[in-house]
């Protein structure tokens, strides 16, 4: 993975701003809100907002794998902070960036 993906995702994070990328083949618009290891691998947990699904339902909440992102661009816009999550809680291996920690 790129060093500049990891630094916007980063940056992303603490400014609360959206983002777009690529991803599986579609364009995406999501809020990114955790960013770190899981099972292993760089991953993004982020809510889609706009953009393309292969699921077709939007807007909702996706896992994407850092390796899998290209094309990303920091939005101007900005999202208020952290949303319920539905399902169980997860456990990170290490937690790179959230909205839901300080500092």
């Amino acid at each position: 993975m790129p060093a500049s993906i990891d630094s916007k995702l980063r940056f992303a994070i603490a400014g609360k701003r959206l983002v777009t990328f690529t991803s599986g083949g579609c364009l995406r618009k999501v809020e990114p809100h955790d960013y770190g290891l899981f099972k292993g691998e760089a991953r993004l947990f982020c809510y889609q907002i706009g953009g393309q699904s292969r699921s077709g339902k939007l807007p909702g909440w996706r896992w994407v794998k850092a390796t899998g992102i290209s094309d990303l661009s920091i939005t101007d816009e900005h999202f208020s902070g952290p949303r319920a999550a539905n399902g169980r809680h997860v456990v990170w291996e290490k937690l790179f960036a959230s909205v839901s920690k300080r500092g």
